[in-house]
């Protein structure tokens, strides 16, 4: 898949472990610029070829991140697992500097009510997430989102204000970025199997199939 770059479509990656490395790596493979921060120099170096850029510093503190220039980008990951206190601290430390969109690992439903609680947008829980997903949730509209192999993927999004009042039939290829458009959802009601008759209402929601880069175009639509 490659992303248009815009200046705020870096996102920042506080924790370098398995987890917060799996999301950075597939950011990267999306061609999103990433800041990765970790306290660990040996992960650092690590990760210094694959990554923009990777920074050794104490993400807990404000004026570390503001030096870094993290308050111009919107988007942060905090996959910090080994330390609560720092996962929290780190949480605080992007809120004020007023980052629009937080998530935040959790190891358990205390940490989890502590970190929504100081600010977190997002909490996840990597036994349910895995990198990969993550990444693509971030940096796209998709509401869910499940990638299999052969680049295929299936996703649930929002319709598109453009499409909404006109039956599938009517839709070209174009108009959909070539995704098949399998399930409809509408305002109060369960998802239905769609039909070429389906029309798509405003506030609605839809489950496409496609590759990748497909189902991420109309998702970008919405």
């Amino acid at each position: 898949m490659s992303a248009r770059r815009n200046p705020h479509s870096g996102v920042i990656v506080v924790g370098l472990g398995r987890f917060g490395s799996h999301v950075a790596d597939t950011l990267v493979h999306l061609e999103h610029e990433v800041l990765a921060i970790d306290h660990d120099a040996e992960r650092v170096q690590r990760w210094a070829n694959r990554i923009d850029r990777v920074v050794q510093a104490d993400a807990t503190e404000e004026g570390a991140l503001s030096q870094l220039g993290a308050a111009d980008l919107e988007r942060a990951v905090v996959a910090i697992g080994a330390s609560m206190e720092a996962s929290v601290l780190s949480v605080l430390a992007l809120v004020e500097l007023g980052i629009p969109q937080i998530w935040a690992r959790a190891t358990s439903a205390e940490h989890a009510k502590i970190l929504a609680s100081v600010g977190a947008h997002h909490v996840i829980f990597p036994e349910a997430e895995t990198g990969e997903r993550l990444a693509h949730l971030i940096v796209s509209r998709m509401l869910d989102f499940i990638e299999f192999g052969d680049d295929f993927a299936i996703a649930k999004v929002r319709t598109p204000e453009s499409l909404t009042g006109r039956p599938l039939a009517e839709l070209a290829p174009e108009d959909r970025h070539g995704v098949r458009v399998v399930g409809v959802k509408l305002a109060g009601e369960r998802f239905q199997a769609a039909t070429d008759d389906s029309v798509l209402a405003p506030g609605s929601m839809l489950i496409v199939e496609g590759s990748i880069e497909q189902v991420q175009l109309f998702a970008a639509l919405t």
